[in-house]
């Protein structure tokens, strides 16, 4: 028994479900479906944001947002023009959620609960008609005549418009190269460093505000990072592993970075202060209070790190102790021994070729009636909210195109 669609959409997850929503809404009349293959739809929205599902990002330039994406900056500029945060915020309202800004500019539901994304997105898809199968998982895909025919253990469809919105699905990659797209080979992107070193095995807890660099490499970052159990964290490292995706996959997450815990000051500068110090606290312990922004902790333990005992005087620091004190402050090396997930956040680097979209509808260039939405295509951002909303731009722009 064929069943017969307008409009198949493969994944039931975000952008499947939104481009779902706005197809129907823009156009009543058309018959869609969305098969999952799991027993769930909506699994990753779920869990995301720790539970509270990061919808999107206060930032609502265009021209701003793309440099949240290592793939696909160039690609979003036109699309972020049509759809943008701003554009979320008021579609979500829309349909009955309000979302708050956070501090560091990621943006939830009110609610903190991402059930609230859930149930707006189960109810408009009851409401619009629109039909959502389960345990659908597409074995094999033909394009017969005009149309496009979907085999499913237990059901054969038949749609004249196919929309593939299945994710890092490697599986859908193998049938989409067999229909003649390149796909760019998957790597993780958005992952912890894990560093054995006995100046941060005592400090899991302890944050900074850094500057990261990769030894041999041009990546550089900055901004709050977190020491762990297992070693580094926080959003200066997980900006590197996203912009050093490939590049840190090619050394077998076996390289050495070197962390500057004055950020910006440089180790002649670290240098000075260092000396001015002295002076000022020549009667005092070195290692008892942090004269910096970061917490005494971490202050005891590069003073410990660059030979200096934990009674040593500030009048009592010899040459050699204060250059060892400012390079350990500016210019800490630390050996990276391979990589932890962040949280559940597993966002990986690769997918369709982008030069094989077109994205002013996300439709395929090889393939009429063939179109793409989220993460399926080799687009992945850093984390606040800014994968999610590739997928609701791509679902936008899609919509609109059909």
């Amino acid at each position: 028994m064929n069943q017969n669609y307008d409009i198949i959409i493969v994944g039931g997850g975000a952008a499947g479900f939104f481009t779902a929503i706005n197809i129907v809404e823009k156009n009543p009349k058309l018959k869609v479906a969305i098969l999952e293959r799991g027993k769930e739809v909506l699994t990753k929205v779920r869990i995301s944001g720790g539970g509270r599902c990061n919808v999107t990002h206060a930032c609502f330039e265009p021209d701003e947002l793309i440099k949240y994406y290592p793939r696909g900056e160039k690609e979003l500029r036109g699309p972020f023009h049509q759809f943008c945060s701003g554009d979320t915020i008021e579609w979500f309202e829309k349909h009955g959620v309000e979302l708050k800004i956070e501090d560091d500019g990621r943006m939830f539901p009110v609610s903190n609960s991402s059930q609230t994304i859930i149930d707006c997105f189960l109810k408009a898809t009851q409401k619009l008609g629109i039909s959502v199968l389960t345990g659908q998982s597409v074995q094999s895909i033909f394009k017969k005549d005009d149309f496009w025919k979907i085999e499913t253990p237990s059901e054969t469809y038949l749609t004249e418009k196919l929309i593939l919105a299945t994710g890092s699905n490697p599986k859908m990659w193998e049938t989409l190269q067999e229909f003649g797209h390149a796909i760019v080979s998957p790597v993780p992107s958005l992952f912890t460093f894990n560093i054995k070193d006995s100046r941060i095995k005592e400090l899991p807890g302890v944050a900074a505000q850094v500057t990261v660099k990769v030894k041999d490499t041009k990546l550089i970052s900055t901004g709050p990072l977190l020491i762990t159990h297992w070693g580094m964290s926080g959003p200066a490292i997980l900006k590197l592993s996203a912009w050093g995706a490939r590049i840190l996959y090619e050394k077998n997450y076996q390289f050495t970075i070197f962390v500057n815990w004055l950020n910006d000051v440089d180790a002649e500068d670290a240098e000075k202060i260092l000396k001015e110090l002295k002076q000022e606290h020549s009667k005092k312990a070195v290692s008892k209070k942090s004269p910096f922004d970061f917490p005494n902790r971490l202050w005891e333990s590069l003073v410990l790190a660059s030979g200096i005992e934990s009674e040593t005087k500030w009048a009592d620091l010899s040459k050699i102790q204060l250059q060892n004190l400012s390079s350990q402050l500016t210019n800490a090396s630390f050996q990276v021994n391979g990589k932890s997930t962040f949280k559940e956040e597993f966002v990986t680097a690769g997918g369709i070729d982008l030069k094989e979209i077109n994205f002013k509808t996300m439709q395929s260039k090889l393939h009429e009636n063939l179109y793409f939405a989220g993460e399926i295509v080799n687009i992945d951002a850093i984390t606040g909210g800014f994968n999610f909303q590739n997928a609701w731009t791509s679902g936008f722009i899609l919509a609109n195109a059909i």
